[in-house]
This record gives C-alpha cells, structure tokens and sequence, in this order.
C-alpha cells in the first residue's frame, strides 16, 4: 500500500522534482552556442551598384562578428565588430561599408574588384563558431554596345525622315506636274476652240 506524501518534506520533495523538470525543459528550448542563417548565398550585381550581404545570427552570449573578401586578387578583412561595442572597419572599405546588427553589411559602389567570396565568421565568447559564405557576382556595363546601340538608332531615324521627305517632295512634283498637264490641256483645247471659230 502507497500512502500520500505529507509533511513538509513531500511538499519540498514534488517542488524540487517540478522545478527541476522545468529547467531541464528550459535547457533543451534555450539554444546553445551561436546559428547563422544565410538567405540569399548567390548575388548578382552590375559596377556601381549597392549591395546587401545580408546574414541572420542568434546567440546567449556577446558575439564578434567578421567578414572577409577572397578573390583572384588576395583575402582582404573588411568589417569586424562585437555586438553593442566597437565597429572596426578596413581602410579599403572605410567609406563603402554599413554594418548592422544582425550580422549584415552593406557595399556601396562595387567594382570589378569585389567579385568573388564573401565570408562571414560569428564567434561566441565562450568559443562557439558559425561560419557563412556569399558568393558577389559583379557584371560591367558594356558601354560600347549601348553606343553602338544608340548610333544605329539614329541613323535608322535619319534615314527614315528622309525617306519621308523624299516621298513628300515626290508627291508636292507630281501635283505640280498634273497641274501643269491639265492647264496645258486646257489651253490647247481653247486654243483649238478659238481656230474652229475663226475658220467658222
């Protein structure tokens, strides 16, 4: 036979066993170490463009926070950080750079030379690492083209006015040219009418 706990140490015995199922509980909800979340790995962008390498990161702890460029040209550090403190940005990237809080950064005005590999490292103070990575595709304008566009363009206009005026006048000659058979007509079939009437 089981009898109820009773007593003060029953009613402690249930509110220890309650609490500690709440921690456990809690602990497996609480994520531990740090998550980065990277939506868009792929960018494509044109010369002068502004682009966002946008990441998302989530920890318990204070988190530092760095990107770095690898391309054909070498590693370049660009931005580091600690959340809520110091931003330290690379000379090369000084006045191109916005950081913001979730871990993204901004670059204004990019190049043929920001093409390439764009790896971002959230470092935990306790030691918990997440690493991501974007790949930035730069595209150049091909001016000459748009030119060669362009010129093409307006000689089609040129030629197409001319064309236009070149029947205009076509149609003004013919007008004047029937106007000047129809009044000679006239004349030699009055001039016909005036003999008839003289040899009458």
């Amino acid at each position: 036979l089981m009898r109820p706990l009773q007593g003060p140490r029953g009613r402690s015995a249930v509110v220890g066993t309650v609490t500690l199922c709440l921690a456990a509980g809690w602990a497996l909800q609480t994520p531990r170490g740090v998550s980065l979340v990277v939506p868009q790995p792929n960018i494509n962008a044109t010369v002068a463009q502004n682009i966002l390498l946008s990441v998302e990161y989530s920890c318990q702890g204070v988190a530092t926070i760095e990107w770095k460029h690898v391309s054909s040209w070498g590693t370049t550090s660009i931005v580091e950080w600690r959340s809520g403190n110091y931003v330290n940005i690379s000379t090369v990237y000084k006045d191109r750079v916005t950081t913001f809080e979730n871990g993204s950064i901004q670059l204004r005005n990019v190049g043929m030379r920001d093409a390439g590999y764009y790896f971002v490292t959230v470092m935990e103070e306790h030691g918990t690492n997440a690493y991501g990575t974007i790949i930035v595709n730069v595209y150049e304008i091909i001016y000459e083209d748009l030119h060669f566009v362009a010129v093409l363009f307006t000689f089609l206009a040129a030629v197409s006015a001319i064309l236009i005026c070149f029947m205009w006048l076509c149609n003004k000659s013919l007008h004047l040219f029937q106007k000047k058979t129809t009044h000679k007509l006239t004349a030699s079939t009055t001039e016909e009418i005036e003999l008839e009437t003289i040899e009458c």
